[in-house]
């Protein structure tokens, strides 16, 4: 009996995550997420041009739509879109990824998603409350409590190699296009599936080299153990700009996280969820 009614509830959440309103999440979460990549790669751009002082990273986008005549209602749509991003990613975690073979690794790299998802929907409703803080500065903290305890610094430097590896891979996803097996590629013209393809391999790569340049950061940390040296995304793209040339690295970075987050509005119109 039990048994029978457990295999009806799967049955029926199985449904419900296949269902247009489950669809609709998906849909909404990801244009949130390209969304906060323009904004970011705006905020990268006018930082990198010495027009801006704000973080480089979500907490400062969030803050730059704050500060707009609109900014109220943006962020309440963008902290919607986060959380339905969230509930989708927790449903493939549950239910399996559409595009990739029944596994246990992609549904763990959806609920990691989901989790990191659910974190910035809590942090731009922070924004809407009026709390202003700085992400950069708390990942700095968190660091630096870490390497207060013992075996502190290896635990540091192992996440920074995860980060590191999870970089890698997405450039790894960019430059082999396989982020294309997950949209309805079918329904596109000619001319689009190559524009899409091309802002999704720029995008990618870019956001991976990124998210690796942090990750090596946050090596460097536990390394040094000066947790100054960590930092996220705001950090990394701080420290571009402090290199040779590194004005025009800034601007490029910037561009390329503007470009993944036009990408992800295109993912949003043909991901298969």
């Amino acid at each position: 009996m039990n048994s029978v009614s457990t295999t009806d509830l799967t049955r029926e959440a199985r449904r419900a995550s296949d269902s247009p309103a489950a669809h609709f999440l998906a849909r909404t979460g990801l244009t949130a997420r390209g969304v906060i990549y323009i904004l970011v790669g705006w905020v990268a751009l006018l930082v990198a041009l010495g027009q801006s002082s704000r973080e480089v990273d979500q907490q400062g986008a969030l803050q730059l739509l704050a500060d707009k005549p609109y900014g109220l209602v943006s962020l309440w749509l963008l902290g919607v879109g986060f959380a339905a991003y969230a509930l989708w990613r927790l449903s493939e975690a549950a239910f399996g990824v559409t595009g990739e073979p029944p596994g246990a690794g992609p549904r763990l790299k959806s609920l990691g998603r989901a989790v990191l998802y659910a974190g910035f929907a809590y942090l731009t409703f922070s924004v809407i409350s009026g709390t202003r803080h700085s992400q950069s500065r708390q990942q700095q903290d968190m660091t630096a409590t870490a390497m207060q305890h013992t075996a502190g610094r290896w635990l540091v430097g192992i996440v920074g190699l995860i980060i590191v590896i999870i970089g890698l891979v997405l450039v790894s996803e960019g430059a082999r296009r396989t982020f294309m097996k997950y949209l309805r590629t079918w329904e596109m013209r000619p001319g689009t599936r190559r524009v899409v393809e091309v802002l999704g391999i720029i995008g990618t790569i870019a956001r991976g080299l990124v998210f690796a340049l942090a990750g090596v950061l946050v090596v460097v940390a536990a390394v040094t153990h000066r947790a100054s040296q960590a930092g996220g995304i705001d950090k990394a793209l701080l420290t571009l700009r402090n290199q040779p040339f590194g004005e025009f690295l800034m601007v490029v970075a910037a561009l390329g996280l503007a470009v993944f987050g036009v990408y992800g509005l295109c993912e949003a119109r043909w991901r298969k969820v």
